[in-house]
């Protein structure tokens, strides 16, 4: 199916409640492509990849699945078959249909095809419903399983935080990791101090974080609070020199997972299993200290 920008824009879909607003593009692949808050946007979005049918847009939170990150030689052998795909899987490159929609809520589907099945071959359907209210964004997950065998998978998002290049430097995720996989580097090193996030390319695999929330300070006192269901504990930083964004990425499993196995999730034939995320605005208001429901990191280590 052949997508012109002209088409993806008509399709677009913009929710409402509250303080808060989000934009979703179905036809380019489920993507949300603003997010803001009292009118301030939190998403970065180059709009030049957005218009442009044939390349993966940067910026807006992408939906990866059914394998964050790269996999070894771009080919897996998962439950005795075996498939090729790119980076970060094919449902963010793919049209997804709309199955719902209200003014503050859409949940939006996607299925397998002969072009998913010639990547990817296991029979699935997935339904995202993304809901604003007020200053929060959440996206809840079903992954159900049409085929006669185990379906594996992993799920992740790439959201691209707004924060201006000259900014970086003053802006923290917040975590208790000592540990990453420096993929600039390509080896393990150890997290001690803060990290300056505008002096060149950052891209850190956190390896105990440990845990399925995280927060991203941004310059000027707010935080974007994110919390995931259980299965997301591998959390991703990723950073470009004079680009206005810094990314924080859930993952339920690291990089190859289809072929290690390691974090790799299982649905059973004829069930479905839910996962969600939630992006939360935070801003500290006179004197009274953060959101009570906030997580709370040791101040020992931020990157």
């Amino acid at each position: 199916m052949t997508i012109t920008s002209e088409a993806a824009r008509a399709a677009r879909i913009t929710l409402a409640e509250g303080a808060g607003r989000a934009v979703l593009s179905p036809l380019r692949g489920a993507l949300c492509i603003g997010w803001a808050v009292g009118g301030r946007e939190l998403l970065y979005l180059d709009q030049a990849t957005l218009d442009d049918p044939t390349k993966n847009v940067r910026g807006g939170v992408p939906v990866l699945f059914p394998s964050p990150g790269k996999l070894k030689d771009g080919r897996f052998t998962a439950g005795g078959r075996s498939g090729a795909m790119g980076q970060h899987g094919f449902a963010r490159g793919l049209p997804w249909e709309v199955v719902e929609q209200a003014d503050d809520h859409a949940t939006l589907r996607l299925a397998a095809t002969p072009e998913t099945l010639a990547q990817y071959p296991f029979r699935f359907e997935l339904r995202y419903r993304f809901t604003v209210r007020g200053a929060s964004l959440t996206i809840e997950q079903r992954v159900a399983n049409l085929d006669d065998a185990p379906l594996p998978f992993a799920s992740g998002f790439h959201p691209y935080f707004a924060v201006p290049a000259a900014a970086k430097a003053h802006a923290r995720v917040e975590t208790g990791a000592t540990r990453a996989f420096d993929n600039v580097a390509g080896r393990e090193v150890a997290l001690g101090g803060p990290l300056d996030l505008g002096a060149g390319e950052v891209d850190l695999h956190l390896l105990d974080h440990g845990r399925s929330d995280a927060a991203l300070a941004l310059p000027g006192g707010a935080r974007v609070v994110l919390r995931g269901s259980p299965e997301f504990t591998r959390w991703v930083v990723w950073t470009l020199p004079g680009k206005d964004f810094v990314c924080l990425e859930p993952w339920t499993a690291p990089f190859d997972a289809l072929n290690t196995g390691e974090g790799l999730l299982t649905v059973p034939p004829g069930a479905a299993r839910d996962l969600s995320l939630e992006l939360q605005l935070a801003v500290r208001s006179g004197g009274s200290g953060d959101d009570p429901k906030e997580p709370s990191f040791p101040t020992r280590s931020f990157v």
